[in-house]
Formats: C-alpha cells, sequence, structure tokens
C-alpha cells in the first residue's frame, strides 16, 4: 500500500514558511535540508532515524563525512550539505569572536570549541590567540595526538603567540573517549603553560575540555 504523505500545510517547509524555522523539530529542520527522502521512508523519517543514530543533533552535526556517508540512504550530496550546516555555524561563531571580546561570550567560545574538536577521533590541542581587546585573531593547531595523549610543548605555544602578536589566549583540547573534566594532566598542563606565556606577557584565560557534545572550562572550575 502507498504511504500517505501528510498534508501540504503539515510539510515542514510549508510550516517554516507559515510560522518560522523555531517551530521546526530537529528531524524537521533536517528534513528540509535533505530535501527528498529514500525509498519507504520520508524525509523527516530519515532525520529522526539519523539522530537516532547519532545520539541527537549535535553529535549528527560534528559527525565526519565517513561517518554520514556509511548511513543508508545518505549520499554524497546530502553528506555534504550536512557537513556544510556545521562549517557554516563554526564561522559564524569565529566571525563574532573577532568582532567581541570573548570574555563577554562565553558560551560562543564554548560552541567554537565543539565545532572544532567535537567530532575528533583522536585527541587535538589548540589555542585561540586574543588581541589586546581579547578578541579572535585566529584558532591553531599546536598537537595531535593519539586516542588518549597529545603533546604540548610551552616553547611552542609561546613562539605561537608571538608570532601572531597575541596578548591572551585560551587553550582547548578534546578528550575523544569521552568525559569532559580535566585530568590531573591537563592540570599540570594548564600551571606550566601559564607560566611559560607570563614570561613575554601573555595571559592564559582558560583551558576548555571538550568530550561527550560539552566543553567544560577550567577557569570556571577554579583550576587556573
Amino acid at each position: 500500500m502507498a504511504r500517505s504523505l501528510p498534508p501540504p500545510a503539515e510539510r515542514p517547509r510549508e510550516r517554516l514558511l507559515r510560522h518560522g524555522a523555531q517551530v521546526l523539530t530537529d528531524a524537521e529542520l533536517l528534513a528540509i535540508m535533505l530535501r527528498t527522502g529514500v525509498a519507504g521512508r520520508s524525509a523527516v523519517e530519515m532525520g529522526r532515524s539519523l539522530l537516532g543514530h547519532f545520539g541527537g543533533l549535535r553529535p549528527l552535526l560534528s559527525a565526519d563525512l565517513a561517518a554520514l556517508l556509511s548511513q543508508g540512504g545518505l549520499g554524497q550530496a546530502k553528506a555534504c550539505q550536512l557537513a556544510a550546516v556545521l562549517e557554516l555555524a563554526r564561522r559564524a561563531t569565529e566571525e563574532a569572536l573577532t568582532q567581541g571580546s570573548t570574555l563577554s561570550q562565553p558560551e560562543r567560545v564554548k560552541h567554537y570549541c565543539i565545532a572544532l574538536l567535537g567530532h575528533r577521533k583522536v585527541e587535538h590541542c589548540m589555542a585561540l590567540f586574543l588581541d589586546n581587546q581579547l578578541r579572535l585573531i585566529a584558532a591553531e593547531e599546536l598537537s595531535r595526538g593519539t586516542l588518549s595523549q597529545a603533546s604540548v610543548y610551552p616553547r611552542e605555544v609561546v613562539r605561537a603567540a608571538l608570532r601572531h602578536h597575541a596578548a591572551a589566549l585560551i587553550l582547548t583540547h578534546n578528550h575523544p573517549s569521552g568525559s569532559p573534566q580535566p585530568s590531573a594532566a591537563d592540570e599540570r598542563l594548564t600551571r606550566q603553560l601559564r607560566q611559560a606565556l607570563a614570561l613575554v606577557d601573555v595571559r592564559l584565560l582558560d583551558h576548555l575540555v571538550v568530550g561527550a557534545g560539552q566543553a567544560i572550562s577550567m577557569a570556571e572550575l577554579g583550576l587556573m
């Protein structure tokens, strides 16, 4: 028996036009991006399936292309559309951070770090270099390591800060295995970097640990 379609007024695109994007569910918003479903599944059902498989919107949009392409019915075009959405969101947040003080936008900084590192399968460490008004100058990878360890050398961080003429920086790295809670090694590295940067009058403002779709601020925990 042929599957019945919802009335036109109840379809995601028409609902968005009538009421705005904010009234749509995550699956309906995904359906608008995907445009079409596959045999036996509507675009909305496909959106629900993707959200269920990846465990939510953030992990879905943080997934790499290989993981997206492994999903039945999600070809190259649709996978590229989803990857492009994440990149656009990351760039929009980056643009906001270049125009205003990071200290006045702590949640945006966290979202930016999650977009940078949340989907990484091995540990990466990055620095957000800031000018004297605490606006973002650049985000630069400092190291990448195995699943459980990355090597960050204070002298290399100091050298990068001087190259960018940074007045301050925020360190961020991911825990691919899950919990974003800072480890004893994270605290040790933070102390070493803060001391090294102080010698050249560069402030280490925070160290954000990304894991399980979250970013934990060591400054907020009083570990700075």
